[in-house]
């Protein structure tokens, strides 16, 4: 058999019974679509994630109290172990490899300012805070470098909390109530919206000191400290853990890296993202039961035209090679299809609900194709082999 006639017979198979098959490829079509938006919901989310977690830098270890227990939780949370201090924050600064260091004390209470009164998240950090995160200072200033143990009554506004309090006026040098304490405010942030769901510039920061005193803690929730760049990380690990367990007596703490959290979170995201092209993937099975059907009926359909074909000398595997082809065919041009509306609808998607991210990686659309023609050659091996198979005298009598 020429390839000219190969090509003229399987192309006249799939566009003579045009109903047949557009509704063929249109299983495959859907499914690879399904694939291609789920897996592009994934990927961007897994992206966007990962972004978040990146934006204040790669070189933050984080310390918590506790030491983490066989399930995975700090026992730092029961008040069981020895708090993390302010002193063990000043102590972590003079660490070679430390470029930042800052304690965190986090509650919400009641801000008053302007005759106004909003209740609100309020951080008790240090000075280095901007610095160590990369959230800028609008105007005025950050908390100053006081004493660390008993610092000023100053107080830091977010964008948000600034708005509601004080609308347009310049706040800054103004008194404000925090818990009923008063604190003059000393500068505004830049607005730096949410991150993971937490809302940065509804906030107001105020010392760290301060901070545990109001919210009547004998601990920090959290230090972060960020090392210079090129530093091995493993190298900080130890030096942070030898200065604590020098001062604590014991490792009664949880030393994290931004590396074990980017992992974590990574493999997560690739365990939704898997699952989501699985859901996907019952469509490209429901195409393939699809194609299966279509090609048993069409070998029932040309039985005397195979009888034909082989009585003029086609062989075994030419017959087989026909009807194989002929659902590559169905399956690559509903795989294109499939793409074309899966990449669309994904950008419409995002283009209609601006905070979905999505993302699809031309490896996904690579892939999708791919198995969208091994679905056609595994739905099409069995009519295939029934085709090869037929007896050519008997074929020639069945009409």
């Amino acid at each position: 058999m020429l390839t000219r006639d190969f090509l003229q017979l399987t192309g006249s198979a799939v566009f003579t019974h045009k109903l047949r098959s557009f509704l063929t490829m249109l299983g495959i079509s859907v499914g690879i679509a399904a694939v291609v938006i789920l897996t592009s919901i994934g990927e961007g989310l897994h992206k966007f994630i990962l972004a978040e977690f990146t934006q204040f830098g790669t070189t933050l270890i984080a310390i918590n109290p506790g030491k983490t227990s066989t399930m995975g939780m700090s026992m730092g949370v029961f008040g069981t172990e020895r708090p993390l201090t302010i002193e063990d924050a000043e102590a972590l600064k003079r660490l070679t490899y430390a470029k930042s260091v800052v304690g965190f004390i986090q509650g919400n209470a009641e801000v008053e300012g302007n005759q106004r009164t909003r209740r609100t998240t309020i951080y008790g950090t240090g000075y280095d805070f901007p610095k160590a995160f990369s959230m800028p200072v609008l105007s005025g200033q950050f908390l100053p470098q006081d004493n660390p143990l008993a610092p000023r009554a100053l107080a830091v506004l977010g964008s948000k909390v600034k708005q509601e309090l004080f609308g347009n006026k310049n706040p800054i040098g103004s008194r404000i109530r925090i818990g009923g304490d008063r604190y003059r405010i000393v500068g505004l942030m830049e607005s730096k919206g949410q991150v993971l769901g937490l809302d940065l510039d509804d906030t107001v920061y105020i010392p760290l000191a301060r901070g545990l005193e109001m919210f009547n803690r004998d601990g920090l929730v959290e230090i972060d400290v960020m090392y210079h760049e090129g530093v091995d990380e493993k190298k900080v690990v130890a030096a942070i853990k030898r200065l604590l367990e020098a001062r604590h007596g014991r490792e009664d703490f949880t030393i994290t890296t931004q590396q074990q959290m980017l992992d974590v979170m990574g493999s997560i995201l690739d365990i939704i993202t898997f699952a989501v092209a699985a859901i996907g993937a019952i469509s490209l099975l429901v195409g393939a039961i699809g194609i299966i059907t279509i090609m048993t009926i069409s070998v029932a359909e040309r039985t005397s035209e195979i009888g034909l074909i082989r009585a003029l000398g086609a062989r075994h595997s030419q017959i087989m090679l026909l009807f194989l082809g002929e659902a590559v065919v169905l399956s690559t041009i509903g795989g294109i299809v499939g793409l074309a509306a899966g990449i669309g609808i994904s950008q419409m998607l995002h283009l209609i609900i601006p905070a979905l991210p999505v993302h699809t990686p031309w490896s996904y659309v690579l892939l999708a194709e791919i198995t969208a023609i091994i679905i056609g050659l595994a739905a099409g091996v069995i009519p295939a082999q029934r085709a090869a198979r037929l007896d050519p005298v008997e074929a020639l009598r069945d009409e």
